[in-house]
C-alpha cells in the first residue's frame, strides 16, 4: 500500500500536473521553512507571477515545523500527531475548478480509492458557506456536516489578501478509545481526527477588513500523510505506523532498552528528529548558532538528549539515520545519495554535544534537586545554554517533564550581563521583498533574453524602468537608483555563487553606470544610479559588462576547485556555499577539521595542472532527469527546474550551473590559495585569487621576496631566517636562565643547605626546582608580590623538614593561607606590609627544626 502513489496518480488521472516537493528553504523572505503544501505556489495564488499552462497541480509536499511562527517541536513524542517534519498531500486548482470538484475529488478518493468506512467519515464547513454545505449533501447526509465559525474554518494568507472559507474532512476513531470532554467533532480531543482541509480561496480582503469575490478563485488542499497511514493501517499513534516503527526498532537496539510508558516519548523524539535533520542536511542547512543552523542543532541536540537519558553516551543517531534512508530512498532518493554526508556531519556534532552533555546534565539535575518553589533558576538555564551549549527551547523541554517553569526574567539578565545575544531569532530566506510590477511586466514583455554566454555586449532596448520598489515608472527624472529592463542582456544576474554583473550602459551618448544584476521570476533587471539624466523608456543602450572576463575565471576556477577537493580530500566533501566576483573566488565546504598544508599545496598544484591543460568548457541543456545521469554535482538545498544547464571540463569537473564561464581553463591563467578559515562548525573556507589578481598576488609576493632578500643581504633567506630564528631562541633560553642566577644567602645546618629570600618577577617554582637540582640537601622558602599579594612556595629535599607544616607555621604568623605536601608546598596573603615578617617567620622555622632534629639525634 502506498497511499503517496495513490494520491499523486488519482489526481493525474483528474488532469493534475504531478509536481516533486520543493526545497525545506523556500524562496520567501517571509518564512522560516516550508510549512504547507501551498508555499510553492503563493506567489501564483497572490498574483505576482502567471499560473502554469495547466492550472491544476498535485504534490506530496514535505513541510517542517520547528521555527518561527509555525513551532511544534515542543509537542514532538509527548503527543500522537506532532511532527518536526511531515508529508503534506494537495491538490491545487488556480483558477479552474472550484467548490464542486474539489469536494466530488476528495469523496471520491476517501470513500473509493482508500476505502475508508462512510460511516467513520464526518464535514465541516464555514457557518455562511451555504454553497459547501449543499454540495457535501450529495456525498453524505446533512447529520455528519457540521457548520463551524471562523476560528476552525477560515483561511487567510494573511491580514490582508486572499482568502476564503474550508471545509474539513474528519474520521471517527471511535468513542471506545476516546472518552475525554473534547473528544467531539471540532474538539481538541483526538477521535475525531481531520485528515483532510480544503481551502476555497474565494475572496480579497482589503486593509479595512472589506472582502471581494475574486474573478478566478482557487483550491488549496492538504491532507497529512502519516494521519492516512495511521488510519489505514489500524493505529491511532501516528508513531505507530510503518512510517516510523523501523527506526524506533533500530533505536531499541542501539539503546539496548525496552519500550516504556516513561520513556517512549524518547525513542519517538530520536525516531522524529533523526528525519527533520536529514533532509534539512540534505537541503543545504548547517548547524550553526543563528537562524535556520540554530534550528537544525536545536533539533539534533534534542534528539541527543532523548538517547542520553536511553543510556546512549557516544554518537549514534547515524544508525538510525541508515534505517531512515532504507524505508524512504525510493520516495527521495538524494537520501541515499547524500548519506554519507548526512552522517558525517551529524556525527560531528554529536560528539560537540556528547562533550559538553554530561555536565551539562549533572548541573542541570543539581539545581533541580535544589529546586523548592516551582521555578528553575534563569541564571543556571543561560549556564546550560552559554556554557553546555544547551539551547533555551531543550531546557524548558526538561523542565516540562516535571512540570517546573523557568525564571525567564533571570535568563535575560544573564544574557544582558555577558552581552550576548537572547535566544537567536531566525531570519527569514533573505530574499528581497518581491511586491513590485513584475506581473504587469511579465504580462507585457515576456522573460527578456540573456546573451551573457556569447558576449559581453550588445545593443539593446529599454523596456521598464522601476524604482526602488520595483514600481514601474515612465523615465528617470530625480536623482535616485533605478532598476531597467532590457530587451537582452549581458548582464549576469546574481546567483549560484556568481555576483551579479557591473558594468556600463551607454544611452544618448551619456555613459551611466551599472552597480548590480538581479532576477526575479524570470526577469533580468540591473541597477543604475543617475545623476541628472533622463532616461525614457523605448530608449536605445548600449551594455558592456566590464567585469564578465575576470569573474568567469574566478567562477570556473571555483569548479576546478571542488573537483580537486574532492579528489585531495574525499567524496564526502560537499560544497556549503561559494562567491566569486572580478577579484577573489571564495567555496565553502563540508569538511570536519582544518586542511593541512601539505594537503592544500597540493589542491593549488592540482587545480593549476587543469588549468595548463588547457580543458575546453562544453556546456548542455538537458532535461533534469538526463542531466542527473551524467554524473554531474548539485547543490542540494538550490532549486533547479525541469530543465538544467551542465557544465564540464572533461571528466573531472561536470556541474550543474547556470553562470557564465571561460571557453578554456588556459584562460584562467593561474590559481593561488589566499587564506583558509573556519565558517562555523564542520564547515571550511577556502579563499583564492587567479586571472589578474593572481598576477597581483605573484608580483607581492616577489616583491616580499626581494625586499627580504636586500634585509638580509643573502638569496638564500630560508637558511638565514632558520639561523635567525635559532639564534633567538638562543637568546630567550639564556635570558630565561640569566633571570633565575640569582646570589641567594645559604645557610648551613647539618649539612643541609637553608635558603629563605624574597625574589622579584620570577617562576618561583622553577626557581626551587633549579636550586633542588642544584643541591643534594636543601630547604627552599621563596617569596614575591604579585598582584598586590604575597606568594610564597617552599620544598625540601633529604632534610627532616616537613614542607606542609613550614607554610602552614608561616601562614599562621601573617594571617595567610596555604599547604601542600611534605616535599612541596604553597601558599599566600593579602597584606603584602608582612612579606619580611613571613621570610624571618620562615628562616626561624626551618633553623629551630633542622636544630631540633640534630639535638634529638
Amino acid at each position: 500500500m502506498n497511499i503517496k502513489k495513490q494520491f499523486l496518480n488519482f489526481f493525474k488521472s483528474k488532469h493534475h500536473t504531478i509536481l516533486p516537493s520543493s526545497s525545506l528553504v523556500p524562496d520567501d523572505p517571509t518564512l522560516m521553512f516550508t510549512n504547507a503544501g501551498m508555499v510553492q505556489f503563493k506567489d501564483i495564488f497572490t498574483g505576482k507571477i502567471k499560473p502554469p499552462t495547466n492550472k491544476r497541480a498535485v504534490s506530496c509536499q514535505l513541510c517542517l515545523r520547528a521555527g518561527g511562527k509555525h513551532n511544534d517541536l515542543e509537542n514532538v513524542g509527548f503527543t500522537s500527531r506532532h511532527h518536526t517534519l511531515f508529508e503534506m498531500l494537495g491538490n491545487f486548482s488556480f483558477g479552474d475548478y472550484f467548490k464542486q470538484e474539489a469536494i466530488s475529488y476528495a469523496w471520491e478518493f476517501i470513500t473509493k480509492v482508500l476505502k475508508l468506512p462512510v460511516d467513520k467519515l464526518w464535514v465541516t464547513v464555514h457557518e455562511n458557506d451555504d454553497e459547501a454545505y449543499k454540495l457535501w449533501q450529495k456525498h453524505i447526509s446533512t447529520d455528519r456536516i457540521k457548520k463551524i465559525g471562523d476560528k476552525d474554518n477560515f483561511w487567510s494568507m494573511g491580514d490582508t489578501g486572499a482568502c476564503g472559507p474550508c471545509s474539513e474532512i474528519f474520521f471517527d476513531q471511535g468513542e471506545e478509545f476516546f472518552d475525554t470532554k473534547e473528544d467531539y467533532l471540532g474538539g481538541d480531543g483526538d477521535r475525531f481526527l481531520e485528515i483532510w482541509n480544503l481551502v476555497f480561496m474565494q475572496f480579497e480582503r482589503d486593509k479595512r477588513g472589506n472582502m471581494t469575490a475574486l474573478p478566478k478563485p482557487s483550491i488549496d488542499t492538504g491532507m497529512g500523510l502519516e494521519r492516512v497511514v495511521a488510519i489505514k493501517e489500524g493505529v491511532n499513534n501516528n508513531f505507530d505506523t510503518s512510517l516510523f516503527t523501523p527506526l524506533i526498532e533500530t533505536i531499541k537496539k542501539i539503546s539496548n532498552t525496552k519500550i516504556t510508558k516513561k520513556n517512549i516519548s524518547s525513542f519517538r523524539v530520536i525516531a522524529d528528529h533523526t528525519k527533520a535533520v536529514s533532509f534539512m542536511l540534505c537541503d543545504g542547512v548547517l548547524f550553526d548558532n543563528d537562524g535556520r543552523g540554530y534550528v537544525l542543532r536545536r533539533i539534533l541536540r534534542r534528539a541527543i538528549r532523548h538517547g542520553y537519558l536511553l543510556g546512549l553516551r557516544e554518537p549514534f543517531v547515524g544508525e538510525v539515520v541508515d534505517s531512515l534512508v532504507k524505508i524512504m530512498k525510493d520516495d527521495y532518493e538524494f537520501l541515499q545519495i547524500k548519506k554519507s554526508y548526512i552522517k558525517e556531519q551529524i556525527f560531528q556534532e554529536e560528539l560537540r554535544f556528547f562533550k559538553t552533555i554530561k555536565n551539562g546534565m549533572k548541573l542541570f539535575q543539581d539545581e533541580l534537586d535544589n529546586t523548592t518553589d516551582d521555578m528553575f533558576d534563569g541564571a543556571i538555564a543561560f549556564k546550560l545554554y552559554d556554557t553546555y551549549g544547551f539551547p533555551l527551547d531543550l531546557t524548558e523541554d526538561m523542565l516540562k517533564e516535571h512540570d517546573i517553569a523557568l525564571d525567564k526574567k533571570s535568563f535575560d539578565n544573564a544574557m544582558k550581563e555577558q552581552k550576548t545575544k537572547a535566544k537567536a531569532s531566525w531570519k527569514g530566506s533573505g530574499d528581497e521583498n518581491k511586491t513590485g510590477d513584475f506581473i504587469v511586466l511579465i504580462e507585457k514583455h515576456g522573460k527578456n533574453n540573456f546573451v551573457g554566454y556569447d558576449t559581453n555586449e550588445t545593443n539593446s532596448k529599454i523596456l521598464a524602468i522601476l524604482d526602488h520598489d520595483f514600481k514601474i515608472v515612465t523615465d528617470t527624472k530625480n536623482k535616485n537608483e533605478y532598476w531597467i529592463m532590457f530587451d537582452k542582456t549581458p548582464f549576469y544576474a546574481n546567483s549560484g555563487g556568481q555576483v551579479g554583473s557591473t558594468g556600463q550602459m551607454t544611452v544618448n551618448d551619456t555613459v551611466i553606470n551599472v552597480i548590480d544584476t538581479n532576477e526575479f521570476f524570470g526577469i533580468n533587471i540591473s541597477k543604475i544610479k543617475t545623476s541628472n539624466i533622463v532616461i525614457n523608456t523605448n530608449d536605445k543602450a548600449k551594455l558592456i559588462d566590464t567585469n564578465i572576463a575576470e569573474t568567469s575565471k574566478h567562477h570556473s576556477a571555483t569548479h576546478l576547485l571542488q573537483a580537486s577537493l574532492k579528489e585531495v580530500l574525499g567524496d564526502s566533501v560537499t560544497q556549503a556555499g561559494s562567491y566569486n566576483d572580478h577579484e577573489k573566488l571564495r567555496f565553502d565546504f563540508t569538511y570536519a577539521k582544518p586542511v593541512d598544508s601539505e594537503d592544500l599545496e597540493t589542491i593549488e598544484k592540482k587545480v593549476n595542472e587543469l588549468i595548463y591543460k588547457s580543458i575546453d568548457c562544453q556546456t548542455q541543456v538537458l532535461p533534469i532527469k538526463q542531466a542527473k545521469k551524467t554524473g554531474a554535482t548539485s547543490i542540494f538545498g538550490e532549486k533547479y527546474g525541469d530543465v538544467v544547464r551542465v557544465v564540464s571540463f572533461e571528466y573531472k569537473s561536470i556541474e550543474f550551473c547556470g553562470g557564465v564561464h571561460v571557453a578554456n581553463t588556459s584562460h584562467i591563467g593561474s590559481f593561488f590559495i589566499t587564506k583558509q578559515s573556519s565558517v562555523s562548525a564542520g564547515v571550511r573556507r577556502i579563499e583564492a585569487v587567479c586571472g589578474k589578481k593572481a598576477k597581483s598576488f605573484n608580483d607581492e609576493n616577489i616583491n616580499k621576496i626581494k625586499k627580504l632578500e636586500h634585509i638580509l643581504k643573502t638569496k638564500d633567506i630560508i637558511t638565514k631566517t632558520t639561523k635567525l630564528i635559532d639564534h633567538m631562541k638562543q637568546l630567550k633560553n639564556s635570558e630565561k636562565k640569566d633571570k633565575h642566577k640569582i646570589e641567594y644567602d645559604v645557610l648551613t645546618i647539618n649539612d643541609i643547605k637553608i635558603i629563605v629570600d624574597i625574589v622579584d618577577g620570577s617562576d618561583i617554582k622553577d626557581m626551587i626546582d633549579e636550586q633542588k637540582i642544584k643541591y643534594n640537601k636543601i630547604a627552599i622558602f621563596l617569596l614575591k608580590i604579585e598582584n598586590n599579594t604575597i606568594k610564597f612556595c617552599c620544598a625540601t629535599k633529604n632534610a627532616n623538614l616537613n614542607s606542609n607544616s613550614w607554610i602552614k607555621e608561616v601562614c599562621k604568623e601573617i594571617g595567610g593561607s596555604g599547604g601542600g605536601k611534605e616535599s612541596f608546598a604553597q601558599g599566600g596573603a593579602k597584606e603584602i606590609k608582612y612579606i619580611q615578617i613571613a621570610k624571618t617567620k620562615a628562616i626561624e622555622f626551618a633553623t629551630k627544626s633542622l636544630k631540633d632534629t640534630n639535638d634529638k639525634a
